[in-house]
């Protein structure tokens, strides 16, 4: 098979460090900068009546922050793999959408309602947890530690554990405010 102009164009970007400089550095600056804007974490400067973030405070915190990351080969190589593998998830979930979309009526809009869309973002969130820990190297280890390590000592102190969990999960009534009872006058 032959080399196309643009699969040498990628080489290229690849051997001057777009990939492993330039696009890990721009995306955790990015992230790290909406972080601390959105959260205000060096507070509000004044200027005449309104109020600003400080954003030279937070534009210096986060190119740090990038310059730490792209210095690391590994982390670098972390970011590479997460971000690939959880773009790979999402043309999953968009792939699965499609497939139940098709058996929508069309008569308003599709969504993914109750228990279906809660049950989706489990799935993700696992998905995301299981991605990071294969780049950074711990599935492996958590796979050899549940199948291959548990003897009966393990496996009953989990379930004490989250017998304990459940018990207090009862008693306390769950997550949220406990809603009050109608009094009767």
């Amino acid at each position: 098979m032959a080399d196309s102009v643009f699969r040498g164009t990628l080489g290229f970007f690849m051997d001057l460090g777009i990939y492993d400089v330039v696009l890990p550095f721009l995306l955790v600056f990015t992230i790290v900068f909406a972080i601390l804007e959105k959260t205000k974490a060096f507070g509000l400067e004044k200027i005449g009546d309104r109020e600003y973030t400080r954003k030279n405070l937070n534009a210096m915190v986060a190119f740090v922050a990038a310059f730490f990351v792209v210095a690391s080969a590994q982390l670098v190589a972390i970011v590479n793999e997460v971000l690939a593998n959880t773009v790979l998830l999402l043309l999953v979930s968009i792939c699965f959408l499609l497939l139940a979309g098709s058996f929508h009526k069309g008569d308003k809009e599709f969504a993914l309602e109750g228990g279906w869309n809660t049950a989706f973002m489990v799935i993700m969130f696992i998905g995301i947890v299981l991605i990071f820990f294969n780049a950074v190297g711990w599935l492996p280890i958590i796979w050899e530690a549940i199948f291959y390590k548990f003897d009966s000592v393990t496996v009953s102190s989990i379930i004490l554990i989250i017998a304990i969990v459940a018990f207090m999960w009862y008693i306390t009534g769950g997550v949220g405010p406990k809603e009050e009872k109608d009094k009767k006058s």
